[in-house]
């Protein structure tokens, strides 16, 4: 794959883009599903992580926000995320990277996380800098500091119906605040955009023979026949594209969403069908259980006809791709093969508990869903 990937331009890395396109009249899959875009966003990942660079992360603290405190530099793909802890007891995220890249990548994660704020879901708070600006930028390193969200990471709590729900609800009501927000570079390339899928059987000879390559292959074939060619139909908006159980917490009551580094502007029903992809673990249900975080986020979000209908194949076509690029990545960087995979063995097992749903089954499945009662 890597003597594939010509040199990119400032243009397809996303320096030149801005919000201006969201809501035009022009087509944002247009924007997405390029060959140079999907050229771009694979070399990003394939660079290695920032963590072989020393880590200024003390300095940057003090520069740029007076502050001083204990750092602990946290396991990550890409940037460099680091816990801070100052003496007055607050924890803080600090996000650095030596990339280009990533100065755009910032800009985005910053304005939107600091237009999130008392949505009815909890979000970082972004910490301005001491000139305050959202993030800082100098010669060879940029990042932003955030606020750290108490709570508890959901992959490690029991997904209850209750909990499945309420997070639905969340995350509908996060979708409906970024339905609202413009933030800058929200078209810059990323390999996790759903413009990028119709491409990844490239990268089909990095998985294992069987029944996995099996699933994957039919998954993205009904991708590209069926769910791509409607795509342009649905709503457009800002999302997370990437509302894992490792990026939602629970904390009491209430969830919040951390890690918008892949997010840009897609299908609004995107968030629902990778948060989906997530949690479909029961062969004995419908959609294997994703159906209470469905019938949440329809509760505030009601789907359209074409995002029921198009819902368990984005789901399918999601947790393809997961395992295409996981195991594409795992290959590149074997020392780092199990973070790299740690969602791998679900979507595995998620995909094949929704293969044998039809077209028309799965359909039907979303809209009971989407009717049920509260759990």
């Amino acid at each position: 794959m890597g003597d594939r990937i010509d040199a990119v331009s400032d243009r397809e890395l996303g320096r030149d883009n801005s919000s201006a396109a969201m809501g035009s009249s022009n087509q944002p899959f247009a924007e997405v599903s390029t060959e140079a875009y999907f050229r771009a966003a694979v070399a990003i990942l394939s660079t290695p992580p920032d963590a072989a660079e020393p880590d200024i992360s003390a300095t940057l603290l003090k520069r740029y926000y007076g502050l001083e405190g204990s750092i602990v530099v946290l396991s990550s793909e890409v940037e460099r995320t680091a816990a801070v802890s100052l003496s007055d007891g607050r924890q803080l995220i600090l996000k650095t990277s030596a990339r280009r890249e990533a100065i755009n990548s910032f800009r985005f994660q910053s304005s939107a996380l600091a237009a999130l704020q008392g949505q009815g879901f909890a979000a970082p708070k972004v910490i301005r800098t001491s000139g305050g600006a959202l993030m800082f930028e100098e010669e060879g390193i940029s990042g932003y500091l955030q606020t750290r969200l108490e709570g508890v990471s959901l992959h490690k709590e029991i997904p209850t119906p209750d909990l499945l729900f309420r997070t639905g609800i969340a995350l509908g009501r996060l979708d409906l605040a970024l339905a609202q927000v413009k933030p800058p570079a929200a078209y810059r390339p990323i390999l996790w955009h759903v413009g990028c899928w119709s491409r990844l059987m490239e990268l089909e000879e990095y998985l294992p023979a069987g029944s996995v390559a099996k699933c994957v292959k039919t998954a993205m074939a009904e991708y590209m026949s069926f769910v791509e060619p409607q795509i342009k139909s649905l709503d457009w908006q800002v999302t997370h594209n990437d509302p894992s159980p490792f990026n939602i917490i629970v904390a009491d009551q209430s969830l919040g969403f951390i890690d918008f580094g892949d997010g840009c502007c897609s299908p609004r029903i995107q968030d629902l069908a990778i948060a989906a992809s997530h949690v479909v673990t029961d062969p004995t249900l419908p959609l294997g259980g994703a159906d209470h975080l469905i019938s949440g986020y329809a509760a505030v979000a009601p789907l359209s006809a074409l995002e029921a209908k198009l819902l368990v194949g984005l789901i399918r076509a999601r947790q393809s791709a997961l395992i295409l690029i996981n195991y594409w990545r795992s290959s590149l960087f074997p020392a780092d093969a199990q973070y790299i995979k740690k969602n791998v063995a679900r979507a595995e097992r998620g995909l094949a508990i929704l293969a044998p749903l039809s077209t028309a089954s799965g359909e039907a499945a979303v809209l009971a869903a989407t009717a049920r009662p509260s759990p």
